[in-house]
């Protein structure tokens, strides 16, 4: 596979949670990304140990991203119901509650995301 770093990001059309809390069966990427930068970034599962300090960590950047014309999309394995659940529970009971400024669409895997990846 070759490095995807600056190059327009393959197209995929998925289910997703958007920043707003909204289920959505039609999240297109290009049309998210129409006219702005973009980061697509994959993580295993929601509700684990595995990465959540690095995902909190990172959506307390999203500010600086939307600064650099930039949004943030992530992929993961769970379904978008799994997704919805996850970012509605607080850190301290394994989930990632945040408010939704700081918040980015998240895709389930099973939507064949990664395919094209």
């Amino acid at each position: 596979m070759s490095v995807l770093v600056g190059r327009p990001a393959p197209d995929f059309t998925a289910a997703a949670v958007l920043a707003d809390g909204d289920i959505v069966d039609d999240f297109n990427l290009q049309e998210h990304l129409k006219g702005h930068y973009g980061v697509v970034f994959f993580y295993p599962l929601d509700f684990t140990f595995v990465c959540p300090s690095e995902i909190l960590a990172f959506s307390n950047r999203v500010p600086a991203f939307e600064e650099r014309n930039t949004k943030v999309i992530a992929v993961s394995v769970d379904s978008q119901y799994s997704h919805f659940a996850w970012r509605n529970t607080a850190p301290n009971e394994g989930g990632s509650a945040r408010s939704s400024s700081r918040w980015w669409p998240i895709s389930p895997n099973r939507s064949r995301a990664t395919m094209t990846y």
